[in-house]
């Protein structure tokens, strides 16, 4: 049974209070990787949100009308990942037609969407949560506009920090790893305006 959500408090929740990054600490490891450059924590989060999006409504319908009817609930991450596996491919495919560019600059990290736990987290607390398949979708892109919110915001205050006079003992991942804790604490700040879980 889907709880009785409404789809824009479910996305803005999903943006803001229950960041799937900063209130949930998910996909943390290409987070911090790619949020040096701008444009490609830009490609990146644009990249996270449509395969979170795909992902979660591919994986909705086949938890709905394949593992519960066959009663194969003891296969559900196993099929969760061959899903997100395969649309990562066509998703890395498709940026290295169109954007060789981008395609270079992600490196690594774009088949590393794969196993971005953030991505398996989604489908996983739309099934834990019992969304509907409208629920679910909007769950997911918002999760994706807040993953993608966030590693822009981490970006453009690294550009910053660069200039900033840091204790040389900070330098780093040490002073990385202090904004993002700001930063978790400033998204948590909304928590009070919006409830979903």
């Amino acid at each position: 049974m889907a709880p009785d959500i409404n789809p824009l408090v479910l996305l803005l929740a999903s943006i803001l209070t229950s960041n799937i990054l900063l209130a949930n600490f998910l996909g943390l490891c290409s987070f911090i990787s790619i949020s040096k450059d701008m444009d490609s924590a830009n490609g990146l989060g644009m990249s996270v949100t449509a395969v979170l999006t795909i992902t979660t409504a591919i994986n909705w319908v086949v938890y709905r009308y394949i593992l519960i009817p066959f009663d194969l609930l003891y296969l559900r991450f196993i099929v969760f990942i061959i899903i997100i596996a395969a649309t990562v491919q066509v998703l890395e495919m498709v940026i290295d037609r169109f954007s060789p560019a981008l395609y270079m600059a992600l490196g690594i990290f774009l088949p590393l969407i794969t196993v971005n736990c953030a991505i398996l987290g989604v489908a996983l607390f739309m099934e834990i949560r019992g969304y509907s398949f409208l629920q679910s979708i909007v769950f997911a892109f918002g999760s994706g506009l807040g993953w993608w919110l966030a590693i822009v915001s981490l970006a453009a205050i690294q550009k910053k920090v660069l200039k900033a006079p840091v204790p040389e003992g900070l330098k780093g991942a040490g002073i990385t790893l202090i904004t993002i804790g700001f930063m978790a604490m400033a998204f948590i700040g909304f928590s009070g305006m919006l409830i979903v879980q």
